[in-house]
């Protein structure tokens, strides 16, 4: 049993390729196995009045200064693609729109990801589709006929999918979080289901995979105390690399459901196991 661990940097880079380095090498000293991104075109993703509202950011007034940069381009994804080849970890991003998804196309990822708040866009998940490539499907916000719905277009192009259960509040609280909907998932579209988590906890991460779930997804943060929204449901680098080391163990603890004699009850059983009393 493997669960795949995925480390979100989604916008903690706050637009810094230096900071984004700084999310890989914490990934990598948490032993994750992707690390992630989020890619948009603000243009196709948001209309000018949001773009155009006040918002006092470090980087200007407007949502649109806000959002520009935020946004990495083909120079810093060359630069940060490169730099997880270097650190010998898999990386991904997150497409909100169609014109995101073909251009993360240059970057050849080995797997695709669809965020909660684009499951209903059917044309950008036929374009994720149509590669063929491994997706992980997130669920938050949406109801099972909507899910349903969403995945019909992937056994149409008969690409390989998992869902992950997910709740798309920033942070989640706990009595939100709704882990058995885990069991749920898989009951009723019968794939495996991973957990995409908005908690800065890590415990939720370890019970999904007690669960069964078969990935994890969180949001990977150097400081949550800094500037951006995201940073609150977010777990710090050693917070991150403690969930991933817990997991691992209860990969183990769990191990693989069949009954048997262990090789170290043996000697045990030799000594302490009787059928009748001793005469």
């Amino acid at each position: 049993m493997h669960t795949t661990i995925i480390a979100e940097a989604g916008i903690n880079h706050l637009g810094s390729v230096e900071l984004c380095k700084q999310l890989i090498d914490g990934a990598k000293f948490a032993g994750v196995d992707i690390f992630k991104l989020q890619k948009r075109d603000i243009n196709s993703t948001y209309t000018k009045e949001e773009l155009n509202k006040y918002r006092e950011s470090p980087f200007g007034l407007s949502n649109r200064d806000l959002k520009e940069q935020l946004e990495f381009n083909e120079k810093e994804y060359d630069i940060i693609t490169e730099y997880c080849k270097f650190k010998n970890i898999e990386f991904m991003a997150s497409a909100w729109d169609l014109a995101s998804q073909k251009f993360l196309k240059k970057y050849n990822c080995k797997y695709n990801k669809v965020a909660s708040a684009r499951l209903g866009h059917a044309k950008l998940l036929e374009e994720i589709a149509k590669e063929g490539k491994y997706t992980f499907i997130s669920t938050g916000m949406a109801t099972l006929t909507e899910i349903g719905e969403s995945i019909d277009i992937f056994k149409r192009y008969n690409t390989p999918f998992e869902l992950m259960a997910c709740n798309s509040s920033y942070p989640c609280p706990d009595e939100d979080l709704n882990l058995l909907t885990i069991k749920t998932l898989r009951d009723t579209f019968n794939c495996k289901v991973g957990f995409s988590s908005h908690s800065p906890g890590i415990i939720p991460c370890v019970l999904a995979v007690a669960l069964g779930a078969t990935s994890i997804e969180a949001h990977l943060t150097t400081n949550r105390t800094i500037y951006g929204s995201d940073q609150a449901s977010s777990i710090e680098i050693h917070g991150f690399k403690k969930m991933v080391d817990y997991v691992r163990d209860a990969e183990k603890q769990l191990g693989d459901g069949i009954k048997v004699i262990t090789e170290t009850e043996k000697k045990i059983r030799e000594k302490l196991y009787r059928t009748e009393d001793i005469q």
